[in-house]
């Protein structure tokens, strides 16, 4: 009976279980406890936690030839999974905001000097080229696109990234308002912008094909995500078929998300994660997150004084990527400041201009390494 036990216990996951793997495994509970309790990003947070849960039991084989998430890991190393989540984001996206104020783009692409801070800052640390240019990514606060490089340049370093990118995603209504009180005066967070132009049907439709033309004409790396991105919202602009647009907006959405956050999470496992190079990779995603954060409201405070106070600065915060959280916190600030402010969708312009900005810094970057 006792050689029963003995080779039962033998072949059991407690008999291989390491120190290293009941930190991870803590580690998981805890952002299992933030997505469920907390609710942050939760249906994103919660599938990567429960990946790296599963990764970490030892003996499972799950992450080995043969088992299951090794397989849907494929729809990540082949670079899958982030182009048809940009397929579901455009699908939901209204690009109104940025084509009736086209100076958006500006705030857009000032919030991704965060992206080249942190990668500046990550070649001084000793980390190479292409793994540099995955973390500074990080700033632009765009999961997917995180992600996307960061399995092209740097596939070891993919599940301190990701996990890195989509904490900050979740942590922005904690991060940017002091970033946003700091940089800006409660005068200029008070100025009331003016209400949009309407867009008409057709520019919307032409949009998302101008688009695609002339940012894949001058990055073709980027052609993957800014041609998902742009199918999706063309799916939803031409209103032709509006069960494609339900199934990218919700099925295929919640899908993919399941199927990416796990097997994202299945690559944080011990011997990876729990490196020095983890904590150099954390501290500069906030850092390259904040930043981007800081670029995009000072050049909306010029844009403030170039316009005689048309433009309330703090709409810059939302040039990151992270749709529709930054734009909400823009709003709320705003609100915190003057109670008739209404600002989201003042901001959601420079928030889905920085989807595409962060894009096409993905090609720049793939072009280079």
């Amino acid at each position: 009976m006792l050689e029963i036990l003995n080779t039962f216990f033998k072949n059991s996951g407690f008999s291989a279980l390491t120190y290293k793997q009941v930190i991870m495994i803590v580690i998981s509970c805890i952002f299992l406890y933030l997505a469920i309790k907390k609710k942050y990003e939760p249906y994103l947070l919660l599938p990567i936690a429960f990946g790296m849960l599963l990764v970490n039991l030892p003996l499972n084989g799950l992450m080995e030839k043969n088992g299951l998430l090794h397989y849907l890991y494929y729809g990540v190393d082949l670079g899958i999974y982030p182009p048809l989540i940009f397929l579901c984001v455009g699908a939901s996206t209204d690009f109104g905001p940025l084509i009736a104020n086209p100076k958006s783009l500006l705030l857009g692409a000032a919030a991704q000097f965060g992206i080249f801070f942190a990668f500046i800052g990550a070649i001084l640390l000793g980390f190479k080229g292409p793994a540099a240019a995955s973390i500074g990514i990080i700033g632009g606060a765009d999961g997917p696109t995180a992600i996307y490089l960061t399995s092209k340049l740097a596939p070891k370093l993919l599940g301190p990234i990701a996990l890195a990118a989509y904490s900050y995603m979740a942590l922005v209504p904690i991060i940017q308002p002091p970033i946003i009180r700091l940089l800006t005066t409660e005068k200029e967070r008070k100025i009331k912008m003016t209400q949009l132009r309407d867009v008409s049907k057709k520019e919307k439709i032409i949009f998302p094909i101008v688009v695609t033309i002339l940012v894949i004409l001058l990055l073709p790396s980027c052609a993957a995500l800014i041609g998902m991105l742009m199918l999706g919202n063309l799916i939803k602009e031409s209103g032709v078929v509006p069960r494609l647009t339900d199934t990218a907006t919700n099925s295929l959405m919640y899908i993919i998300t399941i199927l990416l956050g796990i097997t994202v999470g299945a690559k944080a496992n011990a011997e990876t994660f729990l490196t020095l190079s983890t904590i150099k990779i954390v501290i500069l995603g906030l850092l390259a997150f904040s930043f981007g954060t800081t670029f995009g409201v000072l050049f909306g405070r010029i844009m403030c004084k170039v316009t005689k106070g048309k433009i309330n600065p703090i709409i810059g915060a939302a040039g990151v990527s992270a749709v529709p959280m930054a734009a909400r916190v823009v709003q709320k600030e705003g609100q915190r400041a003057n109670p008739s402010n209404f600002l989201l969708m003042h901001a959601m312009g420079p928030n889905v201009a920085g989807v595409i900005g962060s894009a096409v810094v993905a090609g720049i970057l793939l072009n280079l390494f």
